[in-house]
């Protein structure tokens, strides 16, 4: 007998609400009615009742010069909220003239407190003496610690993003970097010929093309500036990531530093979903170089000269009388 027959047979046993007793009756349609009172004053009153109101609104992790405008403004929209009904969205629109602010997590602390953790952008580069982040926004009133790059900007810095392409592409790669390369680079541009570059302090060049790919980019110009044979390189092209190529070697060293295809300078393959990519809204800066593989020259075999005899003509010489 197949399953579904015998859950037919199993709601077929089952009395309908008529037929139970009346006492019975009477008790399930009392708890149903309890139930639906208690779910009406909960969504009713009590989410939204003072005896749930928040009272006590801890803020953390803010270090911009407008923290105490941050905090406020914060703390102003939560005192209108309950433990039980928590608005995030209008926490989010309480500070969105503060765009340093890149995610709110809160956490109620039942009954009245309401704890609120500030994520802030990192700032990447500096356009025009304002920081920037990896994905754009200008980060006015965000104190730098440290160097960061310059990237030239074109233009008045206007809004809360940058809108030239150009410094929006530079600030993705800056974006991108390794903890450990971010204080060494100099300067993001954009070159005629390379696409966009990098200068990196005491170190080679790198030229990066676009802003597509850039987390396989970055791994493949790390793992080539550890290879103590790419040492002395003025640039390293890691326009093709799988593929990178260290210049300005000396004759003696030109080996290759990453042998092409190397399957360590590859990304994994879970990397793609977290490379950066470029702004939907604008295209690729710079191709990327393809290969061109130089044909074989085939080399003709030296030609065996043909006996001659003792006079310098040609055939074999005769028999000795």
């Amino acid at each position: 007998m197949s399953t579904a027959t015998l859950a037919l047979r199993r709601i077929g046993r089952v009395r309908p609400l008529a037929a139970l007793p009346p006492s019975l009756r009477r008790r399930v349609l009392i708890t149903l009615a309890v139930s639906l009172v208690l779910a009406a004053g909960y969504q009713f009153w009590l989410r939204d009742s003072s005896l749930v109101a928040v009272e006590k609104v801890t803020v953390s992790g803010l270090t911009t010069k407008d923290a105490d405008r941050v905090r406020a403004a914060l703390t102003s929209a939560a005192h209108a909220m309950t433990t039980l009904h928590v608005r995030h969205d209008e926490l989010e629109q309480a500070i969105v003239a503060y765009p340093v602010v890149r995610a709110l997590e809160v956490r109620p602390d039942f009954p009245h407190g309401l704890q609120i953790h500030v994520v802030e952008h990192r700032p990447a580069a500096v356009v025009g003496g304002v920081p920037v982040a990896g994905d754009g926004t200008i980060l006015r009133g965000l104190p730098v610690e440290g160097r960061l790059p310059t990237i030239p900007a074109r233009g008045n810095l206007h809004g809360t993003r940058l809108k030239d392409p150009v410094a929006l592409h530079a600030a993705l790669v800056a974006g991108g970097a390794p903890a450990a390369l971010r204080s060494r680079l100099e300067r993001v541009e954009m070159r005629s010929q390379d696409g966009l570059v990098v200068t990196v302090r005491d170190g080679p060049e790198l030229i990066f093309g676009d802003a597509r790919r850039v987390h396989a980019k970055w791994i493949a110009a790390a793992r080539v500036l550890a290879d103590p044979d790419a040492a002395g390189a003025t640039y390293i092209d890691v326009r093709l990531p799988g593929r990178p190529a260290a210049g300005g070697l000396p004759a003696e060293t030109l080996s290759p530093v990453a042998p092409a295809g190397a399957a360590e300078l590859a990304p994994p393959t879970t990397a793609a979903a977290t490379d950066t990519t470029v702004d939907p809204a604008t295209e690729p800066l710079a191709p990327a170089p393809t290969d061109t593989a130089q044909p074989a020259v085939p080399q003709s075999a030296p030609a065996t000269p043909a006996p001659t005899d003792s006079t310098g003509a040609g055939g074999a010489s005769p028999p000795p009388g």
